[in-house]
This record gives C-alpha cells, structure tokens and sequence, in this order.
C-alpha cells in the first residue's frame, strides 16, 4: 500500500463494524481515508453511502475504493452503475487480488457478515497492494462500458 493513496470507505450497518476496523488498520499503515459513512449500525440504505464513493472513484478524487455489506452484492451492483466504477465482489485475498490484476477494479466489496475482521483486512491488503496487469485484460474491460 502507498502511503500518499486516498482511499474511500462506505458500509451499511451491517458492514459498519468491519469498515471501522479496516478504517484503523489503514491509517495505521499511513493511508489516507475518505469515509462515506455510515456511521453507526442503525439499519441505513446501502446506496446513500455506495452512490457518494462510487463519483469520488469516478472522478479520482479517492484512488480506489473499499465497501462493506451483508452479502456485498447491493454495494456491487450499486457501485456498478457508475461509469468508470468496477466494483468487485471478494471473498478471499486471492479474489481481491485478481479482480485488480485482471479487471482494473477499483473498488473491492467485502461481504462483511461473512469474512471475520483478520480476513478482511488481508483481503483489503491483497486488492490494494495488487497492480493491474494491462494486456489481454485491457482488451477485455476496453468491451465493459455500455454507456457512451
């Protein structure tokens, strides 16, 4: 992990106390975080905190992105609404770390009720300290973009 790299933080209450933890252990490590929230484990709506990461992705204000639900497939598909945003669903550091080398994603969704603290913070670990491979992967998320 860079230390000059700004990452964004969104969950729901469900991924609340997972986004806390991952929150600390980054900015221990000297990252930069931008939380979106939420902020407490009050049943809140995923896309109130998934729309406002998903523009700062988009218009590079954040460098990557980290987000935090139940399942992590509301965050997903959410996130994967904007264009320039792709959102990937990790369960394990080696998922984390492939949807970067492979797919350029640019945030990691962790399923936080499913993933105890320790593996999220190798999971989070994994997809930031990996580097996109470019290549035949470049083609491939070239064909993503439906919307001009």
């Amino acid at each position: 992990m860079l230390p000059h790299t700004i990452i964004g933080l969104a969950a729901d209450h469900a991924g609340f106390g997972c986004k806390e933890h991952i929150r600390d252990y980054l900015i221990q490590q000297g990252v930069e975080v931008k939380d979106f929230g939420t902020c407490s484990e009050e049943s809140m709506d995923y896309p109130d905190v998934a729309h406002p990461l998903a523009e700062a992705v988009a218009r590079k204000t954040v460098t990557a992105g980290v987000a935090f639900c139940g399942t992590g497939n509301g965050m997903v598909m959410t996130l994967n609404r904007h264009k320039g945003v792709r959102a990937g669903l990790s369960w394990t550091p080696a998922i984390a770390q492939l949807i970067r080398r492979h797919n350029d994603a640019n945030i990691c969704v962790v399923p936080a009720r499913f993933v105890d603290a320790y593996t999220a913070q190798q999971i989070v670990t994994a997809f930031l300290s990996a580097t996109f491979e470019g290549g035949r992967h470049l083609r491939r998320i070239e064909k993503i973009e439906m919307y001009p």
